[in-house]
C-alpha cells in the first residue's frame, strides 16, 4: 500500500472512532481515534505502516488505560443522577401505617409512594420518615433522627 492510500485509511478510522463514540459516549473509542491521528501523522511524515501500526496501537491502549478513568471522573460519565435518587435522603410523612413486613404509604414531595420500613421497621401514621433506598417503585425508610 502506498502513502497516500495508509492516510486515508487512517482518516476514515479516526472518523469511524469519533462516530461510535458519538453514539456510546463510553469514553472508550475516542481514544482509538487519537490513535489513528497520531497514525495518520505518523504517515504523513513517511514513516512505514509497521510504524504507524505500532504508534496507533501504542497510543491508544495507554490513552484507554491511563486516561480513561481521569476522563471519567472529570466529566462524571455515567453518575448523572435520575430524578429517583434524588428523593433518597428526603423526609416524608407516613399516609397509611407500615407493618413490619409489610408495605404502606408515604407523601413525599406531594407524591404518594409505597414505602416499607428499613429491617422491616414498623412506622405509625403521620410518622417523619427519611428515604435510605428505592427498590423497583418502593421506598425504603427509616425514622427520622431527631
Amino acid at each position: 500500500m502506498n502513502d497516500q492510500t495508509l492516510s486515508i485509511i487512517w482518516a476514515i478510522l479516526i472518523v469511524f472512532f469519533t462516530v461510535v463514540e458519538a453514539f456510546t459516549l463510553g469514553l472508550t473509542s475516542i481514544w482509538f481515534a487519537v490513535g489513528a491521528l497520531v497514525a495518520l501523522i505518523a504517515s504523513a511524515i513517511g514513516l512505514g505502516f509497521a510504524v504507524q501500526f505500532i504508534a496507533f496501537v501504542v497510543v491508544a491502549v495507554i490513552l484507554l488505560f491511563y486516561t480513561r478513568p481521569i476522563a471519567k471522573k472529570f466529566l462524571k460519565v455515567g453518575q448523572n443522577k435520575t430524578n429517583v435518587d434524588a428523593l433518597i435522603g428526603k423526609t416524608g410523612f407516613v399516609t397509611k401505617s407500615i407493618v413490619s413486613r409489610e408495605v404502606g404509604q408515604v407523601k413525599l414531595n406531594g407524591q404518594i409512594w409505597t414505602a416499607k420500613g428499613v429491617s422491616h421497621e414498623a412506622f405509625d401514621l403521620d410518622e417523619e420518615v427519611e428515604v435510605v433506598a428505592i427498590e423497583g417503585v418502593k421506598l425504603i425508610v427509616k425514622k427520622v433522627d431527631k
